[in-house]
């Protein structure tokens, strides 16, 4: 009949094995939903609104106070490192610009709620936000094309946005395209431009918009982010680990996100991510064992600093962050000795560690081992061998270490030690302990200074020439007094005359205004005359004349000039008037004693 059914035909029997003998396959499981396509942490996490942007809150304020005035730019210009957050911040200010919902009708910074057109900006698909990437579209000819609707309002949102990312890399051409729109833009076009390269924006570009720069995000704000993600994520990573990849991130939050996203899968699930993995991860050496070595160079260790930067190679540390780690323990034990261990953004043992190196150390030998490692840094990035480079660079700070400071130099050159040999100079080594070690030299003359005697306040008695100008510094004349030490020669001078040859390039009005100043304080009539020569030097003169004399006595010193053999090269720049301590009554009165007993 019709209406029956027949029975299922079987095309084989489930018994049976297949021809080749192979026995029947299982049905195939379905899918589970951890095989769907992930995504990464950097693009789930993304910022939804203003108030998810991490550490500009600076840029935020700005926009929020400009939105709700009405006092809207037509052109932005975002600038700042990889990762901060400037196309992020693009996309949610073309929401901003266009947002819309049934009681909302105006830009505005609050985006808590979906807005129409929000779902398709998102996404990338509305017809009225236009995003270009100026890497791969550079020429004046892409320009134009995406220039060539400004002219047309809108489809469906409030604004046309036009997205710019990467803007530095447009050619000269498409600059000057984008120019005449930017200069007269239409109502409804709104222009967002995102850059790492700020200097190579023309300047006719970047007068035109409102520059936001967006700053890099501190190493605990980017943990504190972080660990919202990892809750959420149902990750456990130890607190070190998170503050590795905050300080690797160097102020970027995506690569902290990115570099976080790599580290939750370095344990089993469930399982606590440990700080040495993440290290291990990044290639980054123990942060301890770093602060051994930086100590270890500090003494003029050079065979154990080796010995424990290999070991530090074979565990995978990189050589040159090996140099950037030591960079920052000479920075972290300037900053200790400057200010204190509490101001370094470390675990109190390795804070207090570095502080004693800095309390070990002079001041003025952290900046040489700075200045050195700023050197082997680029030595060892540019050199075939990282680690032969380090080696050598780690051999040169130990002897570096081992050398006396200048001023403990000259000290054993006056005493006639050898200048190698010796421990770093100490935490003094000022330039005042240098004078003081040197007082029988030579290289300590100092420039005989012009005698000025005290003026009484009371009724001022010029007896000399000398008065004269010890008068005009205590009135505070300094154009006066300059002019009068440079331009007078004095040939005569008695109270109420005075006689001089002026210098050459003297001011015409020099006489009149001496003699206005000195009958004004004095309450005498003054005559001051200018006759044609057989002046006496004036200051200045005399000054430069006993400077030069001062210089060739220090060039002729044997002191000086054994100096100057054990320095090659060197030269004498300056000739400084270093005061000598004197000795007071109450530190004589012992001495006095000790020698009558």
């Amino acid at each position: 009949m019709a209406d029956e059914e027949e029975p299922e035909t079987l095309e084989r029997d489930p018994n049976t094995s297949d021809m080749f003998g192979a026995p029947v396959a299982a049905p195939a499981a379905a899918p589970a939903e951890q095989s769907a396509a992930y995504t990464v942490i950097a693009r789930k996490y993304r910022p939804r609104t203003f108030d998810d942007l991490f550490g500009q809150e600076a840029m935020v304020r700005t926009l929020r106070n400009a939105f709700a005035s009405g006092r809207i730019a037509h052109a932005f210009m975002l600038t700042g490192v990889r990762g901060v957050g400037k196309t992020t911040t693009a996309r949610l200010l073309a929401r901003a610009l266009n947002y819309e919902t049934d009681s909302i009708h105006a830009p505005t910074l609050d985006l808590n709620e979906e807005g129409r057109h929000c779902r398709s900006i998102i996404e990338g698909r509305h017809m009225d936000v236009l995003e270009l990437d100026a890497a791969s579209r550079t020429g004046v000819a892409d320009m134009r094309e995406l220039l060539d609707g400004v002219r047309y309002a809108p489809v469906e949102a409030r604004y046309t946005v036009y997205i710019i990312d990467e803007v530095h890399k447009l050619s000269t051409g498409a600059f000057n395209a984008l120019l005449k729109t930017l200069e007269e833009p239409p109502p409804h076009a709104k222009f967002i431009f995102a850059t790492t390269e700020i200097r190579k924006v023309p300047v006719t570009i970047l007068s035109r918009c409102q520059r936001f720069d967006l700053r890099r995000v501190e190493p605990d704000v980017i943990v504190k982010n972080l660990e919202m993600i990892a809750g959420k994520e149902g990750a456990q990573v130890e607190d070190e680990g998170m503050l590795l990849i905050a300080r690797a991130a160097e102020g970027s939050v995506r690569d902290a996100q990115s570099m976080l996203d790599q580290a939750i899968v370095q344990a089993e699930a469930g399982q606590m991510v440990t700080a040495g993995s993440i290290r291990d991860m990044l290639g980054l050496a123990d942060r301890a064992q770093t602060i051994s070595l930086f100590e270890q160079v500090m003494r003029g260790e050079g065979g154990p600093a080796i010995a424990t930067f290999r070991t530090l190679y074979n565990f995978g540390a990189e050589p040159g962050q090996v140099m950037l780690d030591l960079l920052d323990h000479t920075h972290g034990a300037s900053v200790a000795k400057a200010i204190g261990p509490q101001a370094l953004t470390l675990p109190k043992e390795q804070a207090a560690r570095l502080a004693a190196v800095g309390a070990a150390v002079s001041a003025g030998n952290l900046s040489r081992i700075w200045q050195m490692l700023l050197k082997a840094h680029e030595e060892v990035r540019r050199a075939p061998d990282a680690a032969a480079a380090c080696d050598m660079a780690l051999i040169r700070l130990a002897y570096a270490a081992d050398l006396p400071g200048p001023e403990e130099a000259l000290r054993r050159l006056q005493s006639g030690e050898p200048l190698t040999g010796g421990p770093p100079s100490g935490g003094g080594g000022g330039g005042g302990g240098v004078s003081a070690s040197m007082g029988g030299g030579g290289v300590t003359a100092q420039a005989r200074a012009m005698p000025q005697p005290a003026v009484s306040d009371a009724a001022p008695v010029l007896k000399s020439f000398a008065d004269v100008i010890a008068l005009m510094d205590k009135k505070r004349e300094i154009a006066l007094r300059l002019d009068v030490e440079r331009y007078v020669r004095p040939i005569s001078f008695r109270p109420g005359v005075l006689e001089y040859e002026p210098a050459p390039g003297a001011p015409n009005n020099l006489a009149q205004r001496l003699v206005a100043r000195l009958k004004e304080w004095t309450g005498q009539p003054w005559l001051v005359a200018a006759q044609g020569g057989g002046g006496a030097e004036s200051a200045w003169e005399r000054q430069k004349r006993e400077e030069r004399e001062v210089r060739a006595e220090i060039e002729v010193d044997p002191f000086v000039l054994s100096v100057m053999a054990a320095f090659p090269g060197a030269e004498i720049i300056s000739v400084r008037n270093l005061p000598q301590p004197e000795a007071s009554p109450m530190t004589d009165a012992p001495d006095e004693d000790e020698d009558d007993e």
